[in-house]
């Protein structure tokens, strides 16, 4: 990147210029080559960034005795990249996923934040029909917490959420949160 100062002031102060914003970078799928046009839609043409499809909707959520628990909007956004979960509890409780699929690391990822402060992050991979995301965490005390949720297409129609949680390093595990999602409308 080439710069140059300037001073509009005879000398007291001095004003960094830019004259190149970026410099081209020679790597296949780069952000770079994509805003130069190559692999302009890469999330359209390769099925690996369709694999959640499946749960693309807007859905209510059910416990396991089929009592509804919330609603979980699930869209594509940025350029069909990315498929972002907007889940509302009927208590108030609120969390907002990001999940794309990373071509770098073959996996996908999982971004989720909720209003209680709560941050986790996932890693992917999708087979039978199915995504199992796993993850680690840090308790108040600094203790880890293994997580395992998978996600299944039953069919077009449901969906099963099951999340389970380890304190012991994946030798019990306990499930605490299972959906069953039922499609009020497909996007």
């Amino acid at each position: 990147m080439r710069t140059s100062e300037k001073s509009y002031d005879n000398g007291r102060t001095w004003t960094l210029r830019f004259k190149e914003f970026y410099q081209r970078v020679e790597h296949p799928g780069s952000v770079f080559s994509i805003a130069e046009g190559r692999n302009s839609a890469p999330c359209e043409e390769s099925p690996e960034f369709r694999q959640l499809d499946f749960w693309v909707g807007e859905w209510v959520v059910k416990n396991p005795e089929g009592r509804e628990v919330g609603k979980s909007s699930i869209r594509r956004t940025i350029g069909d990249c990315v498929i972002f979960e907007n889940y509302t509890g009927l208590r108030g409780y609120e969390g907002k996923s990001f999940n794309v699929y990373n071509k770098t690391l073959g996996k996908w990822q999982q971004f989720w934040v909720d209003n209680r402060g709560e941050v986790l992050e996932f890693v992917g991979e999708y087979a039978n029909g199915q995504m199992l995301y796993k993850g680690v965490s840090t308790d108040s005390s600094g203790n880890d917490i293994m997580h395992r949720m998978i996600l299944n297409g039953l069919n077009n129609q449901r969906i099963l959420q099951v999340w389970d949680q380890s304190t012991d390093k994946g030798k019990k595990w306990k499930t605490v949160f299972e959906g069953h999602y039922e499609l009020l409308k497909e996007e």
